[in-house]
Formats: structure tokens, sequence, C-alpha cells
């Protein structure tokens, strides 16, 4: 048990050293095109419970069917309890940055052409999917580290509606849509 404890503590450590690296470096960039035709959401299922609501985009933007992955970060769930999107945890943190977690390996697996990062806290289990997800456009709310997302919104995390406003009319500016 002491072990356990003591080995989190370092993953963490390792963790966190791995994200200050990589937010040192400069960006990655996607060589795709303008426009959005795939979007990644990284949502925090403890505080917005209807992460379902990130497939109105598909309409929104007249996108296919499959062009939205959602994944949910939960402090704590069981892998057993069936969920409508695919989960990841603090669990899941292994060593030097990884996420120990299949969900996890096949959305990072996708190059999206914007990735909203629906979540207020600074977590960093959330942060490293972030920073790791490969996207052309990196979308958040205004309480987030700006070093990992190109476009902040300042709108509450409940209000999804004011969201999906706020990000249509930016996306317009910025001739993705």
């Amino acid at each position: 048990m002491f072990l356990k404890g003591l080995q989190d503590k370092f993953k963490v450590k390792s963790g966190l050293k791995y994200l200050k690296e990589e937010m040192d470096k400069p960006p990655k960039s996607v060589s795709r095109e303008k426009g959005i035709t795939s979007i990644g959401c990284i949502v925090d299922v403890d505080n917005f419970h209807k992460a379902e609501a990130f497939y109105e985009l598909i309409d929104e933007f007249e996108l296919r069917p499959n062009a939205i992955k959602i994944i949910g970060y939960k402090r704590e769930y069981d892998k057993n309890s069936p969920y409508a999107i695919q989960m990841f945890s603090d669990r899941d943190l292994g060593w030097k940055g990884q996420i120990e977690n299949g969900y996890v390996l096949e959305f990072l697996g996708r190059e999206y052409d914007m990735l909203i990062n629906y979540y207020e806290e600074d977590n960093l289990m959330m942060k490293l999917l972030s920073v790791k997800t490969p996207a052309r456009l990196k979308v958040g709310l205004g309480t987030q580290d700006p070093k990992v997302n190109d476009l902040i919104l300042n709108t509450p995390l409940n209000d999804f509606k004011l969201f999906k406003s706020e990000l249509k009319k930016y996306l317009k500016v910025l001739k993705e849509i």
C-alpha cells in the first residue's frame, strides 16, 4: 500500500516534468487543410455531465457522423459501468507522462482539425492529453493555460449553447467554416 502511494507520487512528478518539457517546445504543426472536418473533444465529465452534447456540432458544422471523437475524464470511474463515451482517469497515468488506456491511445491515433479542451480545472491528465493530441487548432475555456490552446473562449462550463455559438462565430472569423 505504501509503495503504491510512493509509486503514484513519482508518476505524477514524472508526468509534470514531461508536461513542462512539452509545453516549452514549439507546437507541432499538423499539415491538414483549412476547414473543420474532424473534431476531438476532451471533456471533464465530473463537472460537465452532458458530454454527448458535442455530437450537436455534427449538425452545426455539417460534418460526417463519425467526425467527432469524444473522450471523457473522470477522477475515478468503474471500468465495468456503462458510459455513453470513452473514459480515462488518474489511474491511467504511467511513467514519463504516458497515459496507459486503450481509449486514449485510440484517441491519440487520429489527427484532428480542431481539438476542444472542455474543462476548467488545472488537471495533469487532461493537460497531458491536450498537449499530446495532434490538432491544427486547439480551443479551450478561459481558465486554462494559454500555452495549451490556440483559441480561448470565456464561457462558463455549464453553458454549452453559448460555447457553441461563440465557437461558430470565431471559426467564421478565422475562415474555418
